[in-house]
C-alpha cells in the first residue's frame, strides 16, 4: 500500500477505505438475490422477508452501537464490524435454507449499522479537526465501492457461476480494504470531543440541577422539532429510493426486461456510476444553487424518470431509468446530513438512523408489493418514494454551504 504524507489526506483515504468497503460488501450480494432467490426457492414475499430481516437488526442495532462505541471506539468499531461483514457474504454463499439466511441477514444488518456509525463518526470527526469538507467525496466513495460490486459481479458472472467463489473474491477485497483504513483513522483522542445541544442545555440549568437537565435531555431526544422530523421523512424515503436500487434493479432486468443474465447486474452499476459522478460535482451544485433546490429537482428527476422507464418498459429505458436515481439521488443524503448537523448533535443522530432503517427496511416493503401486485409496481413505489422527497424538502429550512471549507461549529451549533 502506498503512502501519504499528508496527515488529512492519509485519514481521508482511510475513512473513504470503509465507506468503500460497506458500498462494496452491499452491492456483492445484493447482485446475487436472484442467484439467492433461485436456490432457496423463495417467492418475492420471502425474499422480501429475507431483506427485512437485515432492516430490523440494522435498527435494533442502534442501542448495541452506543454501548461498542464506548468500550471500543469508532476505530475498532469499525474494523469489529468489517469482520462481521466478510462473515456474513461466506456464510451467505454456502447457505443451507431459508431460516439460516434470515439469521444470517439480521446479522448482516447489526453489522452494518455498526459500521456506518463508526465511519460517519471518524468523518464527522476528520471534518472538525481539520476544518476542511469531506462529507460529500467520503459519500461518493460509498457508491464507487457498489460500482466495484456490481462490476465485479458482472465479471464473476462471465467466468463462473459459483457464488462462492464469488464470494470469496469479493471477501478478499473487503479484508484489504478493512486492513488498510486501520493506520490512518482518527483514535478517539485524536477526534475533538462535540459538545451536544443537550449537555449545553443541561449546563445552563440553575444551581447545576442534574435531574432537570437529565429531564430536559430525554425530551429533547423522544421530542425533535418539525423540522428534524421533515429531514428523518427526507432521509427515509430517499435511502429507501437508493436501497431499492441496488436490491431490484437486477431482479427487474432479469424478469420484467428480460436482460441476459451477465447484464442484470448493471443496473447497479449504472446507478453508481451517476451516483459517484454527481456527488464529485456535489458541492459545486450546492454552492451555486442551495441545498434545497438541489434536494428538490433532482428528487423529482429520479422520480419522474423512473417512473417514465417503467411506462415505456425494456432494457434500455430501465438502464436510462435508474441513470436519472443515481444522478437525482445522489447529493440529496448528503444534503440532509448537513441540514441535520445544523440541528444540533441530537437531530443528526436521529436521521442517520433513519437513514440506515430505510435503506435495508424499504426495500422489503418494495418486495412485498411486488408479490400482491408485480415488481413493475414495487419499482413505481420506489419512483413515489423519491417524489416524496422534493415534499419534505420544501419543509426544511436549508442554508447556504462553503464549496471547499466547514465551519467546524457546524458539527456542534444547534
Amino acid at each position: 500500500m502506498f503512502r501519504v504524507r499528508d496527515d488529512f489526506r492519509r485519514s481521508q483515504l482511510a475513512v473513504a477505505a470503509l465507506f468503500c468497503f460497506l458500498g462494496l460488501q452491499y452491492a456483492t450480494w445484493a447482485s446475487r438475490l436472484p442467484t439467492v432467490k433461485s436456490r432457496l426457492d423463495l417467492s418475492a414475499a420471502e425474499l422480501g422477508l429475507l431483506l427485512m430481516a437485515c432492516g430490523a437488526g440494522a435498527a435494533a442495532s442502534f442501542p448495541l452501537v452506543a454501548v461498542l462505541t464506548k468500550r471500543l471506539g469508532s476505530r475498532r468499531l469499525s474494523f469489529v464490524s468489517a469482520a462481521g461483514l466478510v462473515a456474513v457474504l461466506l456464510a451467505l454463499a454456502v447457505v443451507p435454507n431459508y431460516p439460516v439466511a434470515l439469521l444470517i441477514m439480521c446479522f448482516d444488518g447489526v453489522a452494518v449499522g455498526c459500521l456506518n456509525v463508526a465511519m460517519n463518526a471518524q468523518g464527522a470527526a476528520l471534518e472538525v479537526k481539520f476544518e476542511r469538507t469531506t462529507m460529500a467525496r467520503l459519500h461518493a466513495t460509498f457508491s464507487a465501492g457498489s460500482l466495484l460490486g456490481a462490476l465485479l459481479a458482472s465479471g464473476m458472472n462471465l467466468l463462473t457461476s459459483s457464488m462462492t467463489a464469488h464470494f470469496a473474491v469479493a471477501g478478499a477485497i473487503l479484508l484489504l480494504l478493512a486492513v488498510y483504513s486501520q493506520p490512518g483513522l482518527l483514535t478517539d483522542d485524536q477526534a475533538p470531543a462535540e459538545k451536544t445541544a443537550s449537555d449545553e442545555a443541561a449546563g445552563d440549568t440553575a444551581s447545576g440541577d442534574k435531574a432537570a437537565g437529565a429531564k430536559s435531555r430525554r425530551k429533547r431526544l423522544t421530542m425533535p422539532s418539525r423540522v428534524t422530523i421533515w429531514m428523518c421523512c427526507a432521509m427515509a424515503f430517499g435511502t429507501v429510493t437508493e436501497g431499492a436500487m441496488n436490491d431490484w434493479s437486477a431482479l427487474y432486468l432479469k424478469d420484467v426486461a428480460n436482460a441476459a443474465s451477465e447484464l442484470a447486474p448493471m443496473g447497479i452499476a449504472v446507478v453508481s456510476v451517476m451516483m459517484v459522478l454527481a456527488r464529485i460535482s456535489a458541492d459545486n451544485w450546492r454552492n451555486r444553487w442551495g441545498d434545497g433546490r438541489i434536494v428538490r429537482v433532482g428528487s423529482t428527476l429520479a422520480g419522474a424518470g423512473l417512473a417514465l422507464a417503467l411506462l415505456v418498459g425494456g432494457v434500455v429505458p430501465a438502464l436510462i431509468g435508474f441513470a436519472c436515481v443515481g444522478l437525482g439521488m445522489a447529493a440529496v443524503t448528503p444534503c440532509v446530513y448537513v441540514a441535520a448537523a445544523k440541528q444540533g448533535s441530537d437531530a443528526l443522530a436521529l436521521v442517520a438512523a433513519m437513514g440506515v432503517t430505510g435503506l435495508l427496511a424499504g426495500p422489503p416493503v418494495i418486495g412485498f408489493i411486488a408479490s400482491a401486485s408485480s415488481l413493475v409496481w414495487g419499482m413505481g413505489a420506489v419512483a413515489a418514494s423519491a417524489i416524496l422527497v422534493s415534499v419534505c424538502a420544501v419543509r426544511i429550512r436549508w442554508t447556504a454551504v462553503l464549496p471547499d471549507r466547514v465551519d467546524a461549529r457546524v458539527l456542534t451549533e444547534t
